[in-house]
């Protein structure tokens, strides 16, 4: 059985588990943003001692403005809370995830673009720690919108971010990828070199419509590129419960993509802009908000799907 999409979306992926019905006499407080009956994940465990090999998980939507840079920098800090020692990989030439860190990318000498052109640029030479201990960040500038066009003559074009990840996925329990607000060739890299993919979709009816034609994209890379390639879940961002539109839009989701979208919203709040002038994440910027206790509830979900406990 199929889980019918909402009439009027231009919604495509089709999810093979339906949703499980919910009974209506669960109290409200034991059902989550989605409408659905919170999981109960246990606590996350450390990580297995012994020899690492990250998973690479890729932050993809191909709309600008729905949450990916501040997912993954928080979701980051977040898994760092667990024990897990974390990578985030700046791969939008605008360099967002970079100045959210504290990171000037017009002051960098060299950056992820230099990885992935010249195989002499030492790749410990790129990677800086963080304010956060735990969590290091390969930083970006617009140098990397060059790459695009660059990469079009090379051998293996798709494959080259992640030859650049496998010299440091020994060292890291999580890579996470932020990608660009676009279908090219960098974001076709990130996809060829992750192990899972999260879709942060912003409640509002728009940013429904292009979430067709990323799934496409998945698809075709893991046909032709990356066989193992999954979709972790889709993530509701910049939700808003005083407001209809917002509820209408998560239930749209839901009822479109069923056990896919994860339990855990992130919701508005003032907080977000803060941290990225502070130049850190909101777990230590505001460790007590509601915005920190949702991306940890992210993290366990995150490692809970990933199995990574």
């Amino acid at each position: 059985m199929e889980t019918p999409h909402p009439e009027g979306t231009e919604v495509l992926f089709t999810v093979p588990t339906p949703l499980d019905e919910i009974d209506e006499a669960t109290p409200a407080d034991q059902l989550g943003p989605t409408g659905r009956p919170l999981p109960g994940l246990p606590d996350p465990q450390p990580p297995a001692s012994g020899p690492k090999r990250a998973t690479i998980i890729a932050m993809c939507n191909q709309k600008g403005g729905v949450g990916k840079t501040t997912t993954t920098i928080n979701l980051g800090a977040a898994l760092v809370e667990t024990g897990r020692r974390v990578l985030l990989v700046d791969f939008d030439p605008q360099g967002s995830l970079s100045v959210g860190l504290g990171v000037n990318p017009h002051t960098l000498e060299t950056s992820i673009y230099n990885l992935l052109m010249s195989r002499n640029t030492q790749i410990d030479d790129v990677i800086s720690p963080t304010s956060v201990d735990g969590l290091d960040i390969l930083p970006s500038n617009i140098d990397l919108s060059a790459a695009e066009v660059q990469l079009v003559s090379e051998v293996a074009r798709e494959q080259i971010l992640g030859r650049v990840l496998d010299r440091v996925r020994d060292r890291y329990d999580v890579i996470l990828i932020d990608c660009a607000p676009s279908l090219g060739l960098l974001t076709v890299n990130a996809l060829t070199a992750s192990d899972k993919v999260i879709i942060p979709l912003e409640c509002e009816f728009f940013a429904l419509r292009g979430v067709a034609l990323l799934t496409d994209t998945i698809s075709k890379v893991q046909d032709r590129l990356n066989p193992d390639l999954e979709l972790l879940g889709i993530l509701g961002t910049m939700f808003d419960s005083r407001t209809l539109h917002s509820r209408e839009v998560l239930e749209r989701v839901v009822q479109a993509f069923g056990d896919v979208v994860f339990h855990t919203v992130i919701r508005r709040t003032i907080k977000f802009p803060e941290t990225t002038v502070a130049g850190e994440p909101i777990t230590t910027y505001a460790p007590s908000s509601p915005g920190a206790h949702a991306f940890r509830d992210l993290a366990k979900e995150v490692l809970f799907r990933c199995r990574g406990e």
